[in-house]
Parts: structure tokens; sequence; C-alpha cells
């Protein structure tokens, strides 16, 4: 795995429509009114702010709690990952996670077809997310679901605070899937009947389940709560872009059809990919290479992020 996904993103984002596309702008796909998004995202952020406030005044678990905690009482699909703790693997998915949320918006500003509508997007994109976060800090504020590495020792100071009681669901999980899944139903919205169509798909299912796979090496959280994590987030990024499209655009007399079956091949491959790459990192693990992510700014000022290899000599 040389390059993390918000780079395969890159690329895949890059595959443009052709040169029919970049010598006329075709008119935006969306239908949006800054009178009713910024209410309804300043709402939102709101709703994310009340979550946080929920989150912090939970009770924290005793002593008493944590010892009492039983892996035979977790069902049987999350049973592995009880007792894991890796800060190593936290740090990876926070790179994963963070990095995809700063690379998204920055990729879309240079699709072609995006050009002159890039605020009306940055704003799609900023209510989008802001509509995961609400659902996510609302529901980990009032559901109480112990993390995994709390039924094992390590955990430090961790193993107390109102964070240690936020295992559903998986918010990193979620934010990368709406962020890389609006990516991809921007990038059809902007490009329909595009032969890359099903390559953007794929890299946008892959992403978010490698952050999956990181956020259980953590201990951070179980299977179901990542898998949640990542419908929820699919879901959003997904309809949110869709709910806006202006019907005149996408007169189907005029428009093809979105391609569903390429989309779900995509995804398919995407998925495979994860999982070829997960198998790729596990089988350095214990081998003495590292592997950690990168992100900064280059000296003419653009982002960049990818994977470092070393190995202690």
């Amino acid at each position: 795995m040389k390059h993390c996904p918000p780079l395969l993103l890159a690329g895949a984002l890059w595959l443009s429509a052709g040169p029919a596309a970049r010598a006329q702008q075709a008119p935006s796909p969306y239908t949006t009114r800054f009178a009713v998004e910024a209410p309804l995202t300043a709402g939102l952020l709101g709703l994310s702010g009340t979550g946080l406030l929920l989150v912090q005044h939970k009770r924290t678990a005793t002593d008493a709690d944590l010892a009492a905690l039983d892996p035979a009482n977790i069902p049987a699909i999350d049973r592995f990952s009880a007792g894991r703790f890796s800060p190593r693997a936290q740090l990876i998915s926070d790179g994963f996670c963070y990095g995809t949320l700063a690379l998204v918006p920055a990729l879309l500003a240079f699709q072609p077809n995006v050009h002159g509508r890039y605020g009306q997007v940055a704003g799609l994109y900023l209510e989008t997310m802001s509509s995961t976060a609400a659902l996510f800090t609302l529901t980990v504020g009032t559901v109480y679901r112990y993390r995994p590495y709390l039924y094992g020792p390590e955990g430090g100071e961790l193993r107390h605070g109102p964070v240690a009681t936020d295992s559903f669901f998986g918010g990193h999980t979620a934010h990368t899937a709406t962020a890389t899944f609006f990516a991809a139903q921007v990038f059809h919205d902007f490009n329909p009947g595009s032969k890359a169509e099903p390559y953007v798909w794929g890299v946008a299912a892959a992403a978010p389940a490698v952050v999956a796979y990181f956020r259980i090496r953590a201990g951070k959280h179980f299977l179901t709560d990542n898998l949640v994590g990542y419908a929820v987030g699919a879901t959003v990024g997904v309809v949110v872009p869709r709910l806006h499209r202006n019907d005149t655009v996408f007169d189907p007399a005029n428009v093809p059809p979105q391609r569903f079956t390429d989309s779900a091949v995509g995804v398919g491959v995407g998925a495979a990919v994860g999982l070829v790459a997960l198998h790729f990192y596990k089988k350095l693990h214990g081998t003495g290479i590292s592997m950690v992510p990168v992100q900064g700014l280059n000296l003419n000022g653009y982002a960049y992020g990818g994977i470092r290899l070393t190995r202690a000599l």
C-alpha cells in the first residue's frame, strides 16, 4: 500500500468526462438557496454542539464497572476485538480520516466540471458533513457502549471519562464514508455517464473500510459500531446531494441515468482492494517495517498526503 485512500481518490476524480466537458461547462446539477441552506447547516451544527455537551455530561465508568466487564456478554460478532488496544493504529486511523475530510473538498475544486460551482458544492459538503456530525454526536451522547479496549488491562487514563462509553457508533468511519460517498455522488452528478464512475465509487468504498479496520485494531470500536457508522455515512453522503438535484438538468431524456450496476461493481472492487491492502499491512506488521501516514504542504503550498515506509536497522 504505497498511497493512502485519499490519494487514490485524487486519481479517480481526475479521470474526467472528456475534452467536451472541459470546453463548455454544463449547468449545475443542484438547486440550492442560501436562505435555506445556511440556517439548515447552522441548525445541524447546533445539534452537533448539543450532542457534544451530552457527551461531556455522560456518567463515567467506575473501577467497579470496569472490573465487571465480561467479554462473554459481547455479541459473538464483536467478541474478537475485546481487549484490543493500539495507539499506533489509532494514529493511522486519524491520519486516514482527517486526511480524507480535508482532501475531498480540495480534490473537488480541481474537478473540471465543478469549476465555477465550487461555492455551491462546498456549501453542500458542509451541510452533508454537518448532518453526519449531528447524527453521530447525538447518538454517542445518549447511548452507552464501552469501547473494546476497556475489556483489557490497557488504556491508562483513557479508561475513565465520558469518551470511554462512546463506542456506538463509529464516528471516524461514518465521517470518512460521508466524505468519500459525497465526492463520488458529486462526481457522478457533474459527469453523468462517465467511464471513470466505477473507479470513483470503488475508492469511495475502500477508504472508510480501511479506517474501520484501524479503528478496530486500535480498540476504539467493535465491528458492528463500524458497520453502522459506514452505513450512516454512506447514506448521508449520497442522499444529501441527491435531495438537491436540479430536476431540469437531470431530465431523463437528456441525461444518462445513474449506472447503479457500475457503481455496485466499483464498490465491490474497492472493498476487495481495501482487503488486499489490509492483508499487505498485516504482512508488514512484525517485520520491523513501520508504516505511518504523512501529511503536509509542499514548497508550492499544495497539500499532500501518503504513506511512509521505514525499517529499523
